[in-house]
């Protein structure tokens, strides 16, 4: 490569006063570097010339400053005259000089480096991604043999950034292979071929470390002009192969000393080791011999059910650190031994997970020494608890209620369509699929939960010391296992469903473990007679109330139902932040006596009956039947009625049929659909989102608005206010007790306002007994107000026209 000096050449003037440009050749004959003042001399900007021949600018060969003759004179150091082509297309004479010349192959000799310039990307974001990532990049101008680094590659070899170093002086902390480095890149230079190499580094400060440098060509016009490539740090990946290498040779050495199945894998479940033991008993269940290297996916690909349960179990293992269970090797095959396996994270000195290891222990001297109490104990087809020793173990769970302060619950829970199996695949193939159903389920659950059989299709789930939510989503997932797992068994693939019911006791709850059992199999009675593979959730009714006094009140509540005889009271909501005109109310219900002596049933007396017996869709349907009977009624109420709202149960919420009902109910009122407005509960809705979400649609499809009732009760609250197609938003009554003393509960109720606002949804603050909550809410900014303070409930009789007078004197409607 050489720098010529190109000056305009005229006779009467010094070569001192001569326009001039700096013109830099590569050996090929191509332009790489033009200076600014090109335009002046030559008529083409620096740009334009870049990589194009030196013959475009000459008016003949002879011109050539490379020809023999030319090129002697300007290395002898002399000027000679060359005549140009002007971009315009006129000739003109220049004097030539050399100012330097380099040899190509000379120029990494030659190369600097300096820190890149950061202006073109963010600096804070590059310095972030290259301390998090633990990588560099470099670049590499061909054209002017400069090498720029980024900061991450000064910090990966602990040197400060913008040290004046050469790449000379870089190849020396390569401890091997710098001839290696020098000929990748040539070799991409001249050919473009991208490489990869694995380095051994010494830093600056002496610390070993594991590298890999990438680099690839860009090209410009079809030749190269750059290279651009990355050092990435892969220290952590060579001590975490020492790490498992050290685990290996442990493991074997105590494999080989004991009788127990002993067997590690890595997170993909390639197994890093097992001992004869485990190789045996592995072939002689699965007629595969196993060795480190194979994969148990692929061992028990034949075995689906199997790797399920196996994969599960080892996931296990890697999220939870440690756990035990007792099982066979193999769960369909009751004849081998049960043993007792010890799982156990391996984690490197960085707290990066490796693997999991565990180790089988043969319990079957334990278990012949108590086979007889086993016997009374277990179910015999899934070995989980029967229905006996559950509700000995409820019954404890129920005695310590009254020393701990927490929530439990029980799950009941019955396969949909069992039947059905047996008449398809016989007995035998259905206890295979129950026992292995609850292998799959005794590994979802917590290690302090009780799980038993009940009888045939029926299990039940103690869930101990959880609060509501976190329970609710527990049945929920077990749930979404049962629809996902599919039994495969000679040629038969068994799935289904399961509907269940949750009963949440509550704190310092008394109870007859029979009774409340029998609450949670009414609920998913309930359940399935609401469609199936869903779960229903409510309170357990206190097991001190007589089962008579619940009769009773079951036959009041029915006699009600049948006889159209359902108590209606409404609340009015009254307009707080400004004046609104109509009126808005809520409908309540209660239930009449059925005889003397007897007295009305409030919410918390009838709710909990209906949820249990199936009766509260029913419930819903004739609140919203009677109640639109009696408007029609009073059809010169329709011009003040502005909002009427209902609570829905959750099995209307889940009845696909209940919007078909209120519109057939709605086609026939005087009142329009956009006056009525459907109130959904906050934990149903944040339990089944998409449900309420169809649901919602619905509605509004009919021209009727919903409601969130309960806001602000869970930490899903602030999403369901901003997401879910609701128009109303009702503040939790819980939220509102000692607002005005509380700035945090003021906070809460204010951002769940603004966002309810933002979201264009109106909000509504329930239970306001004070006229300092009042003026609160007031502050806040909330649309609407309820509360006995505001005013108490009322019957519905009282809403009648002659209820508000006209100003003007005349009688009103």
């Amino acid at each position: 490569m050489k720098e010529f000096v190109i000056r305009r050449y005229r006779p009467d003037q010094t070569p001192q006063d001569g326009r001039q440009t700096l013109l830099r050749i590569d050996d090929e004959g191509t332009v790489v570097q033009v200076d600014h003042q090109s335009e002046a001399v030559l008529g083409y900007e620096a740009g334009e010339l870049v990589g194009q021949p030196v013959h475009r600018i000459l008016a003949s060969r002879q011109d050539d400053p490379f020809a023999p003759v030319n090129r002697h004179q300007i290395e002898g150091g002399q000027h000679i005259l060359v005549t140009f082509r002007h971009r315009e297309g006129f000739f003109f004479t220049a004097q030539l000089s050399l100012k330097q010349a380099i040899h190509d192959s000379d120029q990494a000799a030659r190369a600097t480096i300096a820190l890149a310039d950061a202006s073109r990307v963010d600096p804070c974001l590059l310095k972030s991604a290259e301390n998090l990532a633990r990588f560099g990049l470099w670049e590499l101008d061909i054209t002017s043999n400069e090498m720029t680094w980024s900061e991450g590659i000064y910090q990966l070899l602990e040197l400060r950034p913008g040290l004046d170093i050469t790449p000379e002086q870089a190849l020396f902390y390569c401890q091997a292979g710098q001839s290696r480095v020098r000929a990748l890149f040539r070799r991409c230079m001249r050919t473009g071929q991208p490489f990869s190499l694995e380095l051994n580094v010494l830093t600056a400060r002496q610390k070993q470390c594991r590298m890999t440098l990438d680099g690839r060509a860009l090209r410009k016009g079809g030749r190269i002009h750059r290279l651009v490539g990355t050092l990435v740090d892969r220290t952590a990946i060579m001590e975490q192969e020492k790490a498992l290498d050290h685990c290996h040779r442990l493991l074997e050495a105590t494999g080989q000393a004991t009788p127990d199945l002993v067997a590690a894998v890595d997170t993909r479940l390639t197994l890093l080791h097992c001992n004869q033991a485990y190789a045996s008993q592995f072939a002689q269940t699965f007629g595969k011999a196993p060795a480190a290297g194979d994969n148990l996916r692929e061992l028990l690909r034949e075995h689906p059910n199997e790797r399920r349960l196996i994969e599960r179990l080892w996931q296990r293992a890697f999220e939870r650190g440690s756990f035990v269970v007792e099982m066979p090797l193999a769960h369909q095959n009751r004849e081998l031994p049960i043993h007792e396996f010890h799982y156990q994270r391996l984690t490197s000195a960085q707290g990066d997970i490796l693997g999991a290891v565990h180790v089988g222990r043969n319990t079957h001297t334990r278990i012949s020494q108590s086979e007889a109490g086993d016997r009374i104990r277990r179910d015999p087809v899934t070995g989980l608890m029967n229905r006996r020793e559950f509700l000995a173990r409820l019954l404890r769970t129920l005695e310590q209620k009254t020393h701990r302060d927490s929530v439990d619950s029980l799950l009941y829970l019955d396969l949909d369509d069992f039947n059905r199996f047996n008449e398809t695949a016989g007995s035998g193939t259905c206890d295979r699929y129950l026992r292995e159903l609850a292998g799959n389920l005794g590994v979802r659950i917590r290690q302090r939960d009780a799980l038993a059989r009940l009888s045939g299709d029926t299990f039940v789930l103690l869930i101990e010391n959880c609060p509501e939510p976190r329970a609710r989503k527990i049945a929920d997932d077990i749930r979404e296992l049962v629809r996902g797992f599919v039994f495969e068994w000679q040629g038969s693939m068994l799935q289904t469903t399961v509907s269940g019911g949750l009963l949440v006791m509550e704190k310092e709850f008394p109870g007859d473990p029979e009774k409340l059992l029998t609450q949670a199999a009414d609920l998913c009675h309930t359940a399935k007679t609401s469609g199936r593979n869903r779960i229903h959730t409510a309170r357990a009714i206190a097991s001190n109330i007589d089962e008579n006094l619940i009769a009773q009140r079951l036959d009041q509540i029915r006699e009600a139902l049948d006889n159209d005889r359902l108590l209606l009271e409404y609340q009015a909501l009254k307009p707080v932040a400004s004046a609104t005109w109509g009126d808005h109310i809520e409908i309540l219900c209660r239930i009449p006596a059925l005889r003397d002596g007897q007295s009305q049933l409030q919410p918390d007396q009838f709710l909990p009956v209906t949820e249990r017996f199936d009766l509260a869709k029913r419930l819903d349907r004739q609140v919203i039947r009677q109640t639109l009977d009696w408007l029609s009624q009073h059809e010169l109420l329709e011009p003040r009625i502005k909002y009427c709202g209902f609570n829905l149960s959750i099995t209307s919420v889940l009845d696909d049929t209940f919007p078909d009902f209120l519109e057939g109910e709605l086609a026939n009122s005087p009142f329009s659909p956009e006056y009525f407005c459907l109130e959904i509960r906050e934990e149903h809705a944040t339990q089944y989102p998409d449900d309420v979400a169809i649901l919602c649609d619905a509605l509004h499809k009919i021209g009727c608005r919903v409601a969130l009732e309960g806001a602000g009760a869970s930490v899903e609250s602030y999403s369901l206010a901003a997401k879910l197609p609701v128009d109303i938003i009702k503040l939790d009554r819980r939220m509102m007790e000692k607002l005005e003393e509380d700035p945090v509960q003021q906070v809460m109720v204010e951002a769940l306002h603004r966002i309810a606002e933002a979201a264009g949804k109106t909000t509504v603050a329930t239970h306001i007994e004070s006229d300092h909550t009042l003026r609160r809410v007031r502050t806040l900014g909330i649309h609407f107000g309820q509360g006995s303070h505001l005013e108490d409930p009322r019957p519905l009789e009282d809403l009648t026209p002659g209820v508000i007078g006209l100003s003007s004197g005349h009688p009103g409607g």
